[in-house]
């Protein structure tokens, strides 16, 4: 059965005021939630070693016992600044 809305004594002008009001509400609570995506941030390294404050010979161990995932682009190693983030862990 289809849904029937009825309106008495409503004008088109008063219809379109309406929809508008609610069209501006939505629009309200998107615009609070919205977060922009950032670009991605690439970091070499001796970033991610000065970052965290530690020798980059850790960095590399950290990488080969998968603590910190690392992608490449020929010869170079990058890591992903979320992905560096996320992989400190809270005590």
């Amino acid at each position: 059965m289809d849904n029937v809305t009825q309106l008495h004594n409503t004008t088109p002008k008063q219809l379109q005021d309406a929809i508008l009001q609610g069209v501006k509400k939505q629009l309200e609570e998107l615009k609070k939630q919205y977060q922009p995506k950032e670009p991605e941030e690439y970091l070499s390294r001796s970033e991610v070693a000065k970052m965290l404050k530690v020798d980059i010979m850790t960095v590399h161990n950290w990488s080969k016992k998968g603590k910190l995932k690392k992608h490449a682009l020929g010869n170079r190693v990058y890591y992903k600044r979320s992905e560096v983030e996320q992989a400190i862990v809270e005590l």
